[in-house]
């Protein structure tokens, strides 16, 4: 019998700042979430006491919401730790969790030791093999990490991305699952959370197949049924260079603080890596109807560092005033003439925010215009345009007008003209610009 209900989870470390490789795990598990009608959960993986911080966790959520990425409920693994201790009791009494004492040394020896003799680095299990005696001595001396017995043979699955998957665990290390210092570490944490939540779907990089392996283990170790899981390609830069090294221009907070529009970073993360075109969507609810998990691959996908940007622009042109109306409105825009500012503005700017500048260009006029060689133009120019309010035919009529004067025509005719009005050499089509305009610009000085 199928599941019920589709259930994921986004599980990021509060360890650092939340990145766009990030974001493509975040949205499709939610994305898949939506779709199916199911709950998105996130849980804050934050067992690493010394580099988990309250900032980072805040930071994280603020991401989330600001994407629009909701989530049903939320739980910090910190806070499950009885739980962890539970599972990892159990496995002890069932034999499948093992102390071990050997430093780091002595296991970097054995690695070493291992590749010289044509054999996978993978740890020997010599703790196995101490007699009870040993074990004691050495528990009297130095406290014991402990390591998951894998079982013998293949760990498989049908991975919703990559297809049928089966890794040889003879060639993967029994993991630790609990440091020396009694820390539970991620692996168990993970898969003890992800049963106890009925976590039906997990979505994340490519670079977790083996760790998903030696995870699968571990559910039916402790009885649980193992979810359902896809592993999609990793997001690079051009050349190869890992997006993490790059994280602080690409964080969320530095991308969100650019001006980059949220719809713009879910729309190329909703089809970057797949065979469909990158396209602005203009609402959640199209990305979640046009979800679809299958058509992405496993191969990395690179990511050039100004797409963001580039697409949040086009989004911009495509959205319609009801979209941005609350947003300009907090911009001081009033919203008798919001409609139509937006209208004649949004193909000509990069951040939204910038619609204020122009706002501010028709109410107050562009100040002081250096017009160099066109000055005495200008003067002549303004001269024969008519007082405020103006209308949808005033530039056309305007333009005709000087050119007849002076015989100016092309370039040379309106772009003096445009930074007349508006104190900028390129912009908005003036004839839907200068019926918002409210200020006679002053003749050069």
């Amino acid at each position: 019998m199928g599941r019920a209900m589709i259930v994921t989870r986004f599980a990021p470390s509060p360890t650092g700042h939340l990145h766009l490789g990030n974001l493509r795990a975040a949205l499709f598990s939610w994305a898949l979430a939506r779709k199916a009608g199911g709950r998105f959960i996130l849980r804050l993986d934050d067992t690493d006491p010394e580099r988990s911080r309250p900032e980072f966790a805040d930071s994280i959520r603020r991401d989330l919401e600001w994407l629009g990425l909701t989530w049903d409920e939320e739980l910090r693994q910190s806070g499950r730790a009885e739980r962890h201790r539970e599972a990892a009791e159990a496995l002890k009494a069932a034999g499948r969790l093992y102390p071990c004492f050997e430093s780091e040394a002595e296991l970097a020896a054995r690695r070493r030791a291992r590749r010289a003799r044509g054999l996978p680095p993978v740890y020997d299990r010599a703790a196995l093999r101490l007699s009870a005696e040993a074990r004691a001595a050495r528990a009297g001396w130095t406290a014991p990490h402990w390591r998951f017995l894998l079982p013998d043979g293949q760990s498989g699955w049908t991975d919703a991305i990559l297809g049928a998957q089966a890794i040889d665990l003879a060639h993967v290390s029994d993991p630790v699952l609990i440091r020396s210092d009694g820390v539970v570490l991620y692996t168990l944490a993970s898969v003890v959370d992800d049963a106890d939540l009925g976590i039906t779907d997990v979505i994340r990089g490519a670079d977790h197949v083996t760790n998903t392996a030696v995870q699968i283990a571990l559910f039916r170790a402790l009885g649980a049924e193992p979810p359902r899981f896809a592993h999609h390609g990793l997001v690079t830069l051009p050349g190869g260079e890992a997006l993490s090294k790059r994280a602080a221009a690409l964080s969320l907070g530095a991308l969100r603080a650019a001006g980059v529009e949220p719809l713009a970073l879910l729309s190329l993360m909703a089809r970057l890596g797949s065979p469909a075109p990158v396209e602005p969507f203009l609402s959640h609810e199209e990305i979640v109807r046009d979800f679809d998990l299958g058509r992405f691959g496993a191969a990395p996908v690179v990511l050039e560092p100004d797409a963001p940007a580039r697409l949040s622009a086009r989004l911009l042109r495509a959205l319609p005033h009801g979209a941005v109306a609350a947003r300009l409105a907090a911009l001081g825009i009033p919203a008798e003439v919001a409609p139509a500012l937006w209208a004649a503005v949004r193909g000509n700017i990069a951040r939204l925010e910038e619609a204020a500048d122009w706002w501010a260009i028709c109410r107050d006029g562009p100040g002081p215009v250096d017009h160099g060689a066109d000055a005495a133009f200008v003067t002549q120019a303004l001269a024969l345009l008519p007082d405020p309010p103006w209308h949808g035919g005033s530039w056309a009529e305007w333009t005709a007008a000087v050119g007849a004067a002076t015989g100016r025509r092309g370039a040379a005719l309106y772009r003096p003209l445009r930074r007349a009005l508006t104190g900028r050499d390129s912009g908005p089509e003036m004839a839907a610009l200068m019926p918002l305009m409210r200020v006679r610009p002053a003749p050069p000085a």
